[in-house]
């Protein structure tokens, strides 16, 4: 039976997932009628970098509510959010984001974030990923029609 108590929730999913051959992360979102949405580490397993445990459990909540707006939702990590997970929960609008191991946990089990936190201090010209602005001429051009787009959705 699962637990209520969304941290134990996280954690234990977390566990279980090694053993279905995921990643060692779970976190679980509680949405605000108390309902909880379950998400665990499937990188590995759906050969998707983005599909870290937070990320999948945001998915989740938004598709159950319907809404990519998940403001007086919280968040429950059993680790530390990455730089990725975290600005996801920034994007979600999350009340809340709780969590029980810290990055240096999940540095000691071979899960090191550190990089990418220093790199996010560095300018993009200094990252083993390029990022090259090209200034096209019509570079405007989807912000201009999303500006002149009646039904668009703010967000």
């Amino acid at each position: 039976m699962p637990t209520t108590d969304p941290l134990a929730r996280a954690l234990d999913l977390a566990a279980r997932n090694v053993a279905a051959g995921g990643g060692p992360f779970g976190a679980v979102v509680v949405l605000p009628d108390g309902s909880m949405v379950d998400g665990v580490n499937r990188v590995t397993l759906d050969n998707d970098p983005t599909a870290h445990a937070e990320v999948v459990a945001i998915r989740a909540a938004s598709a159950r509510l319907g809404t990519f707006d998940l403001s007086g939702c919280s968040l429950y990590s059993s680790c530390e959010p990455c730089p990725m997970c975290g600005a996801a929960a920034l994007w979600a609008r999350l009340d809340t984001v709780v969590f029980a191991a810290d990055r240096h946990d999940a540095a000691a089990a071979g899960f090191d974030d550190s990089a990418f936190y220093a790199l996010f201090e560095q300018p993009g010209g200094e990252w083993p990923t390029v990022l090259r602005h090209e200034a096209s001429p019509d570079r405007l051009a989807p912000f201009e029609a999303w500006g002149r787009f009646a039904a668009r959705t703010e967000y």
